[in-house]
């Protein structure tokens, strides 16, 4: 029996529901974690869930990737262990309807037809590898300018986007240059990767995305919904190894084996497209943010196209069928939020567990005191400079780990503030509150200092999980499936933030920030660029592992100024040959 007709066959056996009535799961793949979660479709309770963690992979500098294999088998496990939760709560899984998929966007995948097996790790969205593709594409662009396709596809050409993760993928690795000769490869968004996975893989799996993950390539225009030729020829990418466009609520298929088997497959949105659907912002000019691994702000423009002039994204919000109109948003994407926290936490040890935090955030000192600007990836929104790292300002001999970890926790409502910035001057409508979700939002500090810089109330819902609620509202409403009124939704229980700080306070803090953000600039410097006039670049290179350079002088040096470091050089050189010999 197909996956189709054990489905109908269920439904058409099913007279009525158990006491939570129809229910819809709900896969939220993320940056960090797989979950599946079980809702009520009347109610949009959450039943249960199981939680797998994804460990990135960090084989060089700026390198970030995943291992498609893993992620896959974390979603199969959170779906098999929440079926078992479910029985363990006397609840029938059978009365799971239909599922949705919410996924980390911009991720790449591309595997082998044939054999079903990745041809490389999926390249995360924050990887920075392809720096010299995004130089090498702008050398391409009229006047160099990043900006010169988004009147197609609403995005800046940066390393953040699928269609620059592939071409590297297409120059660098001769697994996928071969796969793509013989007819093998497929690319896909993590989306597309699971929806594959699910539906049959290499048995019939189907190969799909849909139009907010596609919206993340570069490769679709934003207008028509569809691939675009001018893009895919811009970027040089085979268009037969992309998947097919569908909206973000509809039967996509069905899944063919594993406890869930039969049940359709009918709704599909990034996450943060996905938040915002959770959040219930179907109105032009509603907004929310989620704070997680990075924050992203997004605000719903309607069905109206705006290209930002102020360093915003154009994507589609959704797509709620297949006869629907799209909708479209203005998004803010800032590369590191909760990431920074993690990284105080594993690179520094500056604390043991994520639940020590709280007890730093009514430390000694005022907000800004120390500036934390995370730019480990450049910085996205609104800046959009890959050539961004890192800073702390403001240290002296007082500071103290508690500082660092409030400064880092600052530093995403700071990024926050510069998003709705840009936003207030690309929609000349000043948001009146913001919505919020995320693992960080949970945070009274962090909520209450974003509604103190932003100067409008902070709403955060007691029901959490906003992205996972977004997959499963497509799912629900989808033709075929029909299970979730939107229109009888009731509003959720809110905590509201309302602001303390007066106008002269939070200017002056945001100006401090500012200050903060100018010195991260411009630290990305390719050595390997002739010396501007008046500089003189010396290297030395000692067998293997060793090699260092000095940049000195600048246009008022002198050639006397070099004999100092011509004496450290020749010492250095013999330290190093030393060393070198005493090792043997």
């Amino acid at each position: 029996m197909c996956a189709s007709s054990h489905f109908l066959g269920r439904v058409g056996r099913r007279r009525s529901y158990g006491k939570f009535g129809p229910l819809v799961g709900a896969i939220d793949e993320g940056t960090s974690s797989a979950r599946f979660l079980v809702f009520a479709a009347r109610t949009a309770e959450v039943l249960t869930y199981h939680q797998v963690s994804v460990p990135s992979l960090c084989p060089n500098e700026g390198w970030v990737e995943q291992d498609p294999l893993v992620l896959m088998g974390a979603v199969i496990e959170c779906v098999e262990k929440t079926v078992e939760n479910l029985r363990h709560l006397e609840i029938d899984p059978n009365d799971i309807v239909a599922i949705g998929v919410s996924n980390q966007r911009e991720t790449t995948v591309v595997w082998d037809v044939i054999t079903g097996k990745p041809l490389y790790n999926a390249i995360v969205w924050l990887d920075m590898r392809t720096s010299e593709t995004v130089d090498h594409l702008l050398s391409k662009a009229r006047n160099h300018n990043p900006e010169y396709l988004k009147p197609l596809c609403g995005l800046p050409i940066s390393t953040y986007f699928s269609a620059v993760k592939l071409r590297w993928l297409l120059d660098n690795v001769k697994e996928v240059q071969d796969a793509v000769a013989e007819g093998r490869c497929l690319f896909g968004t993590i989306d597309t990767w699971i929806i594959w996975n699910l539906t049959g893989g290499t048995d019939g799996g189907l190969h799909v995305t849909e139009v907010t993950n596609a919206s993340r390539t570069m490769l679709m225009n934003i207008k028509t919904l569809d691939w675009d030729d001018d893009l895919i020829s811009f970027f040089d990418i085979p268009k037969e190894i992309l998947p097919d466009i569908h909206s973000s609520s509809e039967i996509y298929g069905y899944v063919t084996s594993g406890s869930l088997k039969g049940i359709p497959i009918s709704g599909c949105l990034g996450d943060q497209q996905a938040a915002l659907v959770g959040q219930m912002c179907f109105k032009k000019g509603q907004a929310k943010s989620t704070y997680g691994t990075g924050c992203f702000l997004l605000y719903n423009t309607g069905n109206s196209v705006i290209q930002s002039k102020h360093g915003l994204l154009t994507t589609v919000a959704y797509k709620l069928g297949r006869n629907k109109p799209a909708v479209y948003a203005l998004e803010g994407s800032v590369a590191v939020a909760g990431a920074a926290i993690k990284w105080l936490q594993d690179n520094l040890g500056l604390f043991g567990s994520m639940d020590e935090i709280k007890d730093f955030c009514d430390y000694k000192g005022h907000v800004g005191d120390i500036v934390f600007v995370p730019a480990f990836s450049g910085l996205y929104a609104p800046y959009w400079r890959k050539d961004a790292r890192s800073v702390i300002c403001g240290l002296s001999e007082d500071t103290e780990k508690g500082h660092l970890i409030r400064a880092a926790l600052e530093a995403a409502c700071f990024q926050t503030r510069d998003i709705l910035d840009a936003m207030n001057a690309d929609c000349h409508i000043p948001l009146s509150r913001l919505l919020v979700d995320g693992g960080m939002t949970a945070n009274n500090y962090i909520m209450q200092l974003q509604a103190d810089l932003s100067g409008i109330p902070v709403v955060r819902p007691l029901m959490t999980e906003a992205t996972a609620l977004g997959a499963a509202i497509a799912a629900g409403v989808a033709e075929g499936v029909d299970v979730w009124d939107l229109d009888s939704t009731v509003d959720v229980p809110c905590d509201i933030f309302y602001p303390r700080m007066n106008d002269n306070e939070r200017e002056i803090l945001h100006q401090k920030w500012k200050k903060a953000v100018e010195r991260s600039l411009g630290w990305e410097v390719d050595l390997a660029e002739e010396p501007s006039e008046g500089m003189y670049l010396f290297e030395l290179q000692v067998g293997h592992g060793f090699c260092f350079y000095l940049i000195t002088a600048d246009s008022h040096s002198s050639m006397l100024s070099t004999i100092p470091a011509g004496i450290f050089l020749v010492s250095a050189l013999g330290l190093l040959v030393l060393a070198r010999w005493r090792s043997g």
